[in-house]
């Protein structure tokens, strides 16, 4: 309801300053008001974690782990932050944050901006929230992306005593060249360096902290069987299908229709589903699908679950609906 009457104002702003309004009024509400709760559903264990609902934040939405106690007041059954760097970056000129109402989308290029990991986690350590935190980690844009695993294996040292899963996220359109570590070589070979640190740093903190992959759209068959081998292989904890697209066969002919970035909403969701579908197919439960893209409705989160994704994140479908997707959600996803 108060989203209702909010929304007008917001969409009269443009995009990124909406988005920045929005992040410090959250983050002034969960200051001053009692901490939230998830809304409570049947609880679900993945990655050895126990989620109380289904329903997560997706990375994007709070960068800097500035907002998460205001965010928590939605109900979410986990909330993932990020993506982070380890060194503060400003990411893309502006504007790169666009609106596409007509099919409930948005197009950014934001290029991972963010005020660096140490930041983040002082945010994450001054919150109240204890529930399920997942903080999404990346390169800066001036590493090469010969050393993208140094950046990573900074990020996840940073972060792993304060997160209950890590996200990797090799699969944003907006740093130049991150995709390519897509590719089967690149791919194994960060995962190994990955895994290998997690191991050494579970033994250290006495806790072992979940690594989930975080994947495009724009995947073809084979490379969707490449990644699910090397899932498998390395012994990922979860894949998260997928990140926003660089497809615009929906999207061409409207205003900002073909601005460079990803994007996200309404018009990624059946790209995202078949690839959960087919990951489902491949992986056969052996590695657990976090389904993401496009979810604006009950029925889209069903749809993902349907498709084979254990848990949903939501952010696009949150700038068009309001919290009351979050609650939405839940209650499709009650009896699953």
């Amino acid at each position: 309801m108060l989203y209702d009457i909010a929304r007008p104002l917001l969409f009269s702003l443009d995009a990124e300053t909406a988005h920045e309004l929005a992040i410090h009024s959250l983050n002034l509400a969960g200051r001053m008001l009692p901490a939230g709760k998830p809304e409570p559903a049947k609880p679900v264990e993945v990655m050895g974690l126990r989620f109380p609902n289904r329903i997560g934040l997706a990375a994007g939405l709070d960068k800097n782990g500035e907002a998460i106690d205001g965010l928590a007041r939605m109900g979410f059954g986990f909330i993932e932050i990020g993506t982070i760097t380890p060194r503060p970056q400003p990411g893309n000129p502006r504007p790169r944050m666009f609106r596409l109402p007509e099919v409930r989308g948005i197009i950014n290029r934001m290029g991972f901006n963010n005020h660096g990991v140490d930041v983040l986690v002082a945010n994450v350590k001054a919150a109240r929230f204890t529930g399920i935190l997942g903080i999404n980690i990346g390169k800066n844009a001036d590493t090469a992306i010969e050393r993208a695993a140094d950046d990573y294996l900074a990020c996840l040292d940073a972060v792993y005593a304060h997160a209950s899963y890590v996200t990797v996220n090799i699969s944003s359109p907006n740093t130049r060249n991150l995709r390519d570590l897509q590719s089967a070589d690149a791919l194994g070979a960060l995962l190994a360096r990955l895994k290998q640190r997690q191991g050494e740093l579970a033994q250290s903190h006495g806790r072992y902290v979940p690594i989930a992959l975080k994947i495009a759209p724009d995947l073809d068959g084979e490379q969707i069987a490449a990644i699910a081998e090397l899932l498998r292989r390395h012994r990922m904890d979860a894949v998260i299908a997928t990140n926003t697209t660089l497809a615009r066969d929906r999207v061409a002919h409207l205003a900002h229709g073909q601005e460079a970035g990803g994007l996200s909403g309404a018009p990624v969701r059946e790209k995202s589903t078949a690839v959960i579908s087919e990951l489902a197919r491949l992986l056969q439960d052996e590695v657990p699908i976090i389904g993401v893209g496009g979810i604006l409705s009950g029925a889209d989160a069903r749809e993902k679950i349907s498709a084979g994704a254990k848990l949903v994140q939501v952010y696009t479908g949150l700038i068009y609906r309001g919290p009351g997707l979050v609650r939405e959600c839940i209650e499709a996803l009650r009896g699953e």
